[in-house]
């Protein structure tokens, strides 16, 4: 089993910038890949960014390209997502998940159904 908490959600006004954060613990050595979803109030969970715990590659939906960041400490089993240029419709609960599937180990998922473990999610909210 995996567990994951993420942490370092909140208010912030548009423009602004927040860093999340997903510490696992449990059976770390079985994750191959983290990803980071949203669901927004009235709307279905969707993907966000994604990291390969093996060589690092990482994946991002288009809607956050060259605004979120997703990174990795290895040695702290956590991942982060560094969020900047913040906008209104970046409002919505953060969720981290890891998949612990090797086939993921180069080949990130991008889909919810394909991750095993979920964190309880941190509300981010970006006034206007």
């Amino acid at each position: 089993q995996v567990q994951l908490v993420e942490s370092g959600g909140g208010l912030v006004q548009a423009g602004g910038s927040l860093r999340l954060s997903c510490a696992a613990s449990g059976r770390t050595l079985s994750i191959y890949a983290t990803g980071w979803f949203r669901q927004a109030p009235g709307k279905e969970r969707e993907f966000v960014a994604a990291i390969s715990w093996s060589d690092g590659n990482t994946y991002y939906a288009d809607s956050v390209k060259g605004r979120f960041t997703i990174s990795r400490d290895n040695a702290k089993n956590t991942v982060y997502l560094q969020q900047n240029s913040l906008r209104p419709e970046d409002t919505a609960v953060y969720y981290c998940a890891a998949a612990d599937e090797e086939a993921y180990k180069t080949v990130v998922p991008t889909t919810a159904y394909k991750y095993d473990y979920w964190g309880q999610g941190t509300q981010v909210t970006v006034s206007s």
